[in-house]
């Protein structure tokens, strides 16, 4: 059944939740609140790193290794996202499993109305972020060392 969009799971057949069980689920979300907050954190530190990195290079007055450095941060990053991207995705999948045994299960609706659209579409935009800085480190790099 829903109520304003918001998916109400029958209550467990009989079964009272075990106790605290409601203060687990908090602390799971809460969880998954922090690592995207640390997500966002070190999106903030990388575009920085590699906004001035990028800078450097289009001087045109550096070493070949401020480019091989740039490469290595925009790498760094993407990777970094990776893992973000894979703990969320595991935190949000025990979120679910837990809001299975609640009387409301806010994050299973916001998942269904969200369905494949603008929330998927911007990940994937964040991860190509780093390796459109990763390219233009390369392309600079082989110009250095080549001529």
């Amino acid at each position: 059944m829903a109520t304003s969009g918001v998916t109400v799971a029958p209550p467990p057949s009989g079964a009272q939740l075990p106790e605290h069980y409601f203060e687990l689920y908090e602390l799971a979300v809460e969880m998954a609140d922090r690592v995207s907050a640390r997500r966002a954190i070190a999106n903030g530190f990388f575009l920085s790193v590699n906004t001035g990195l990028a800078a450097l290079v289009g001087g045109g007055s550096f070493r070949w290794y401020v480019a091989a450095a740039g490469v290595v941060f925009a790498l760094t990053w993407w990777a970094l996202l990776r893992s973000y991207r894979e703990l969320n995705r595991a935190k949000f999948g025990v979120i679910l499993e837990l809001e299975e045994r609640l009387p409301a299960r806010p994050f299973a609706a916001e998942w269904q109305r969200l369905g494949t659209g603008r929330y998927r579409e911007l990940g994937r935009v964040e991860r190509i972020v780093p390796w459109v800085f990763a390219l233009i480190y390369a392309a600079e790099l082989v110009r250095q060392l080549v001529g």
